[in-house]
């Protein structure tokens, strides 16, 4: 009956761990299609257009333009950048880029996926994709790696031939994440994302001053940023040392020895 009950507990303590860990594996970003997406993109990371993820830009420019957007990303999430570009009927071969950058304009590297494509004459589209790393909610300072805050995406035609030069073409844009737990999970956390502006209105907050209080990027995460304090990693952790007491427990019941029997008087 004891090792009844010790294996009973084990499953309750599972079956209660099961439903977090659960909604941690789901993407944060839900796909929204309302008719508020943006339908321009900018010229440069001081005029990217924002974008929420799960939403699907369009933009409208020239062969030759840089095309800048903007996002949100934060901690445990590995975001999926796809651009799709709309080419005129007649064209020569047109080679496209999709890069994207954090916060402090460092270019971050795909995991995967076609960053850089090459259209054939005549081709009437062309998708491109680049999975990030995952974000992580602290790093050294000399690391470059993914951290929570605005990340820009710039799509443009590289080694573009003079023929091409000012041909209508338009754009597409959508970013989506994965929400990866606490596997990615670290002891530490950003005391603000790298959002910029974000210091200028931090500290026009503290003065009282609104003349001071502009920032470049007011989008972020629908829930707010986490700042990476909490993950499954802690659930699971809870679970170990459960299991752990538990086995202690289980054990000692199993190689105890039968004990004095109840009705024998204490001395004999």
């Amino acid at each position: 009956m004891r090792i009844t009950r010790v294996l009973s507990t084990t499953l309750l303590a599972l079956g209660l761990a099961a439903t977090p860990a659960a909604a941690d594996s789901t993407p944060s970003a839900s796909p929204s299609e309302d008719g508020s997406a943006p339908t321009t993109a900018g010229t440069s990371f001081r005029t990217a257009t924002e974008v929420d993820q799960g939403r699907t830009a369009t933009a409208s420019g020239s062969a030759g333009d840089y095309l800048y957007w903007s996002f949100p990303a934060d901690a445990g999430q590995r975001p999926t950048v796809t651009a799709k570009v709309k080419l005129p009927e007649e064209h020569a071969g047109q080679t496209w880029q999709v890069d994207v950058y954090d916060g402090l304009r460092r270019r971050q590297s795909c995991q995967y996926g076609a960053q850089t494509r090459t259209a054939a004459p005549g081709t009437a589209s062309l998708e491109l994709a680049c999975v990030l790393r995952t974000v992580r909610a602290w790093s050294e300072p000399w690391a470059d790696d993914p951290l929570p805050g605005t990340y820009y995406v710039r799509l443009t035609v590289v080694g573009l031939k003079t023929a091409d030069l000012g041909l209508p073409v338009g754009a597409e844009l959508r970013v989506d994440s994965k929400d990866i737990g606490g596997s990615a999970a670290v002891d530490g956390s950003l005391a603000e994302p790298l959002v910029p502006g974000v210091a200028v209105k931090s500290s026009a907050e503290d003065e009282d001053d609104p003349s001071a209080s502009a920032v470049l990027s007011s989008i972020e995460p629908d829930d707010g940023w986490s700042s990476g304090w909490w993950s499954d990693r802690w659930v699971w952790t809870g679970i170990g040392g459960v299991l752990a007491a538990l086995a202690g427990i289980g054990g000692y019941a199993l190689t105890r020895g039968p004990g004095r029997p109840r009705n024998v008087p204490p001395g004999v």
